[in-house]
């Protein structure tokens, strides 16, 4: 823990720091104990000494009363001659602890003591030990007495030690400043140790579920646990993950719903059932959306969906109420808008068939399941389009309606109500007009918190419903719902009439703490394999194969001699370039050169594509010698007219940041404040905007997808971080 040398390589680090504990063995103490008896918590330390009497320091030194013992991670250490001061650091709080030279000792498995045998003749202190072979993130226990700083700190005056557990690897230099959100997502413990908003957030989801089902049990509601696989993926329309069975040897299906599993538990007995547990659809991923998400459903026998209605404003008011959370929050929406809302029931109510009619001018009552061609001809005249929306189905393209046009003009909390009964196999026909079905949505600023409705329970019409489904799956749509034999059957013996109810725990929590992406909610969120750099590096050139650079003052004036349009261009591209060489331990020079005289011909051939590269090009660069290698590496971009293969990480690089980086200059230009407080959902919401840069081909622009397998996402905030 000495400050005396700065390590800056952390190999180097890791190396010492498991020497360390090698020697610590060899000295008698265990780097990794069995356990500790801790008694108390840091915070209650705090609670309870921060207004006592303390005794003076001086007399504590020389014979101090055992008053607490805890434990923790040791945060900051620094050394003042015969004291040393650190911090530790529980699940609870933090504080500062101090060591005096002359009454400091070690526990160790066997023994208490003030010297170590560490093979020098005097031994190696109590006190010295502490300083030499305790480095920062390491755990230790503390004992004896509290007494506050002649500046007022509450700190523990540390005369017993026990070294608990040797952290082998530093901190990583980047999350000193915690920028690198990929690294917070793929490191969430750290995120949550260096935190404190980050660590809280996650006390509050767990908080969130306690109070939950303390909600739902004082509803006299019953908890249950229905199975992850199964042999179909019913419940809702979404396309499942399919896993194989080697014991029956068959595929099967990871649950989309809890839905069939809960009603077949009406048939059996239960009145009121809920489950809070985890549901998976093979789906696209954004901020808004996971594969894997934790959801809560509940039913409730001879319920309504207007009695669920109640019942969800009775649930969000205990649990604001409990959680001690306003009513008024901060609520970004999927195209980075953020909004005051407020919470207070009682809601608005809106009808979903008359609110899409207002909002796109297009009446979906008069279409049934055939008529999706006609509907498609009707939404395509009104010059509203969605991506694969030629393979979609009546139901798919009505729900695509109600998300681009109605659900966006939606702040405040609204019910959503009276859905066409085509939209819902699984829900009940009302009563007073066939073609809707009784089901409700909540939805806050753009975003689907719950869904919820009258159940169908006629197993006849129910395997109609599926059967039309189905035929639907066979014409292409992915998202259509899977049939269900077995919950068939249960229906057939007799279901109770009852509501159903399902909401995203994620999605409600995100907007709990204002976050707009759901991965910051997620302890340790599913991430793409993180790639080493040596698996990507297909031929990378060693940078001596590159020969005499030629000075960069000459690229630069090169550059600016034949860019005339597109020299801003690829300016920022040779940023781009130049920020991840230097992210990624690369020469930044080469990149540099890269990146910028990528389309150092672009101007001077008229913008020709049949010309770009071509002999010009080699014409220009010869002017300042360019070596052959990186001669290469710029043609590798335009691979398909130069046939030059995209076979390093400088290559994946160039051919992931060109198209991309001109895209976000663009979406820039359109900001009253350009880059500044640029995030993702600016661009997002331009991708989808196919008359914005029409001319730039979407696949290109999510190049890194495919050739660093790094999601958008992920990558137009690092992009977006170069560029300012």
């Amino acid at each position: 823990m000495t400050e005396e040398t700065k390590v800056t390589d952390h190999q180097d680090e890791r190396d010492v720091r498991i020497a360390k504990a090698k020697k610590m063995k060899a000295m008698g103490v265990i780097p990794y104990a069995q356990s500790f008896d801790k008694k108390n918590l840091i915070s209650d330390i705090i609670k309870d000494y921060e207004t006592k009497e303390h005794r003076d320091i001086n007399d504590i030194i020389v014979k101090p009363e055992m008053q607490v013992k805890t434990a923790g991670r040791v945060m900051l250490y620094r050394t003042h001659g015969k004291l040393a001061f650190a911090k530790l650091l529980d699940s609870t709080e933090e504080i500062q602890l101090m060591f005096h030279k002359d009454n400091c000792k070690l526990v160790t498995s066997e023994w208490i003591v003030e010297k170590l045998n560490d093979g020098s003749e005097e031994g190696m202190s109590a006190y010295k030990f502490i300083e030499k072979m305790v480095d920062m993130w390491d755990f230790i226990g503390v004992t004896w007495e509290v007494f506050k700083t002649h500046k007022g700190e509450l700190t523990i005056f540390v005369s017993e030690c026990t070294f608990l557990s040797k952290a082998i690897r530093p901190l990583p230099e980047k999350f000193h400043g915690l920028q690198d959100q990929e690294e917070l997502y793929r490191k969430r413990y750290l995120d949550m140790t260096m935190n404190p908003e980050t660590y809280k957030r996650f006390l509050l989801k767990s908080k969130l579920y306690q109070t939950m089902r303390a909600f739902y049990t004082k509803e006299w509601f019953t908890e249950v646990q229905t199975s992850i696989l199964g042999n179909s993926a019913s419940g809702a329309a979404a396309r499942p993950f399919i896993t194989h069975h080697n014991d029956y040897d068959t595929d099967v299906f990871l649950r989309i719903a809890f839905e069939t599993g809960l009603k077949k538990a009406t048939v059996g007995r239960f009145e009121k059932v809920f489950e809070i547990g985890q549901d998976f659809r093979n789906e696209g991923s954004d901020p808004s959306h996971l594969q894997e998400f934790t959801q809560v459903e509940h039913y409730a026998v001879y319920w309504n969906y207007e009695d669920n209605m109640k019942f969800t404003e009775k649930l969000f008011d205990y649990l604001f109420d409990n959680l001690g959370l306003s009513r008024k929050l901060n609520v970004k929406d999927k195209e980075g808008n953020i909004k005051e809302v407020d919470f207070t029931t009682p809601w608005k109510r809106i009808d979903y068939t008359k609110g899409i009619q207002e909002a796109s001018g297009i009446d979906i009552t008069k279409y049934g399941m055939d008529d999706a061609d006609i509907l498609r001809a009707d939404i395509k005249a009104k010059n509203i389009m969605f991506e694969k929306m030629d393979n979609m189905s009546t139901t798919t393209l009505i729900d695509y309606l109600f998300k681009k046009n109605l659900r966006p003009q939606i702040i405040q909390p609204t019910f959503i109500y009276n859905y066409p009964v085509i939209m819902q196999p699984l829900a009940r026909i009302s009563d007073k007009d066939a073609n809707i079905v009784e089901q409700f949505q909540l939805i806050v600023n753009g975003w689907e918190m719950c869904k919820a409705y009258s159940e169908l329970v006629d197993p006849i019409l129910q395997q109609d419903n599926f059967d039309k489904q189905a035929e639907a799956a066979a014409n292409g749509d992915e998202e259509a719902t899977a049939s269900d034999d077995d919950f068939v059957t249960a229906m057939e013996y007799g279901m109770p009439p009852q509501s159903g109810f399902g909401m995203g725990i994620e999605r409600l929590l995100a907007i709990l703490c204002e976050q707009d992406n759901l991965r910051d909610v997620v302890m340790f969120p599913l991430m793409k394999p993180e790639k080493k750099v040596e698996e990507m590096e297909i031929c990378e050139m060693d940078i001596s194969a590159y020969g005499t650079l030629p000075a960069l003052e000459d690229v630069e004036n090169l550059a600016k001699k034949y860019l005339k349009d597109t020299y801003r261009h690829c300016l920022d591209v040779a940023k781009v370039m130049k920020y991840f060489a230097k992210k990624l331990k690369q020469n930044e020079e080469i990149r540099y050169i890269a990146g910028l005289l990528h389309d150092i011909d672009r101007d001077h051939i008229g913008k020709d594509p049949t010309k770009h590269l071509g002999e010009e090009f080699e014409k220009i660069v010869g002017e300042i010698k360019l070596p052959q290698c990186l001669v290469d590496d710029i043609k590798s971009h335009y691979t398909a007219k130069t046939s030059v293969a995209i076979s390093s990480l400088l290559r994946r690089y160039l051919v992931s940041v060109d198209e991309l980086t001109g895209f976000i200059y663009a979406v820039g230009l359109m900001r009253p404040t350009g880059l500044e407080g640029m995030d993702y959902s600016s661009v997002k919401k331009k991708l989808k905007d196919k008359k914005f840069a029409a001319g730039v081909d979407r696949e290109d622009v999510k190049n890194c997808e495919k050739f660093l397998a790094i999601t958008i996402d992920e990558f137009v905030p690092e992009i977006i971080k170069a560029l300012q």
